[in-house]
């Protein structure tokens, strides 16, 4: 393998061996603590413009099939590992992971000390990153130089709505970097879903009569997004079911008069244990998440707390208390992660048939 660099913008540089696209590129560095998944990871929009460091030892033993993705084409800039499996005899493989990073010009870097990097990303945060053939003072002044766009969302939504069928409940999904494991789940209850762009009007969304709106996954800071989109959800949570997922969830919170704190180490991964507050019950789900709701900012609004993470107490999950709208700030479709959270999906679906049988 060709030695390649990852250089960090406090100055830092770590050596490896490259693999999938010999491209140079930029981005966002956060790690990844789940032991499964990476192709969904890999293929998540959340993680657009950003690259990914797993800390799981050996990445890419299952391969890559389609069935996975979570995206059409992966946007992610980069793959930080530290041993890259080169055979894989998982039945289900289409392509190596190697072959899929060249395929979509993603570079890669494997022999790298990932808890080193994982240690020193606890302490500085979220860091600016390059993957470059030689770290001299050129390459570092072009990272340092780089300003990372606040249009995320814009890049990563749909342009043109389009349909996934189905013959029962009428749900609208605003995608703001969906993924597809939400139209998976979806599916599973025949929902008749129309997935339209992240700056469609009141007036698109009211004409699709819908019995339920779901307010996707998505990258980049929520308190970019348009103001009038605010303004949206205030109206729509009071006349049909709304759920909030990811940016979604912070959306609604906004929404509600809420405020964000960003987080000084990225959540990302799915070891964390959340708490349902009303059943005391406890499950894990993938998490990827810069920002969370300040529970200080809740004392005056509408909003229930409903799913508390216990790493660190932060929210993952708001109700309102006198609309059918609720939201969860981890990913409960399943891809990748454990099952348990999907409950939150019928929970969704029931008020929609609700909705549905009484109008």
């Amino acid at each position: 393998m060709t030695k390649r660099f990852l250089i960090l913008q406090d100055g830092s540089v770590f050596a490896g061996e490259a693999f999938g696209a010999p491209a140079t590129t930029f981005g966002e560095l956060v790690f990844h603590t789940a032991m499964t998944g990476y192709q969904e990871v890999i293929t998540n929009p959340i993680y657009h413009n950003q690259m990914v460091m797993f800390t799981t030892p050996t990445i890419g033993a299952v391969g890559v099939n389609h069935m996975a993705d979570e995206a059409i084409v992966p946007t992610i800039k980069g793959v930080i590992v530290r041993e890259i499996a080169d055979i894989s005899t998982n039945r289900l493989q289409r392509m190596s992971l190697d072959s899929y990073l060249q395929r979509h010009n993603i570079p890669g870097l494997a022999r790298i000390d990932t808890r080193q990097l994982a240690r020193h990303l606890r302490q500085t945060g979220t860091q600016k990153a390059s993957i470059v053939d030689v770290p001299d003072d050129h390459a570092f002044d072009q990272l340092r130089a780089m300003v990372l766009t606040t249009r995320q969302v814009a890049q990563v939504s749909t342009p043109k709505a389009y349909a996934n069928p189905g013959r029962d409940a009428n749900v609208v999904v605003i995608d703001f970097g969906l993924k597809n494991g939400i139209l998976r789940q979806l599916g599973d209850y025949d929902a008749n879903v129309t997935v339209l762009p992240y700056d469609a009007t009141m007036e698109q969304i009211t004409n699709l009569d819908p019995d339920g709106i779901v307010l996707s996954s998505g990258p980049g800071d929520p308190r970019q997004m348009n103001p009038d989109l605010i303004k949206m959800i205030r109206v729509f949570q009071a006349e049909v079911p709304l759920f909030g997922i990811g940016l979604g969830h912070q959306l609604f919170a906004l929404a509600n008069g809420a405020t964000l704190e960003q987080l000084p180490v990225e959540h990302h991964g799915m070891n964390h244990p959340i708490r349902e507050k009303i059943t005391g019950h406890l499950l894990f789900a993938n998490q990827g998440a810069g920002y969370v709701v300040d529970p200080a900012s809740l004392t005056d609004t509408s909003l229930m707390v409903t799913h508390v993470d216990l790493m660190d107490q932060s929210i993952q999950g708001l109700r309102h208390r006198d609309y059918p709208a609720f939201s969860v700030q981890f990913f409960p479709d399943a891809a990748p992660g454990p099952y348990e959270a999907t409950s939150i999906f019928m929970e969704f679906m029931e008020l929609v048939n609700m909705r549905k049988e009484a109008r």
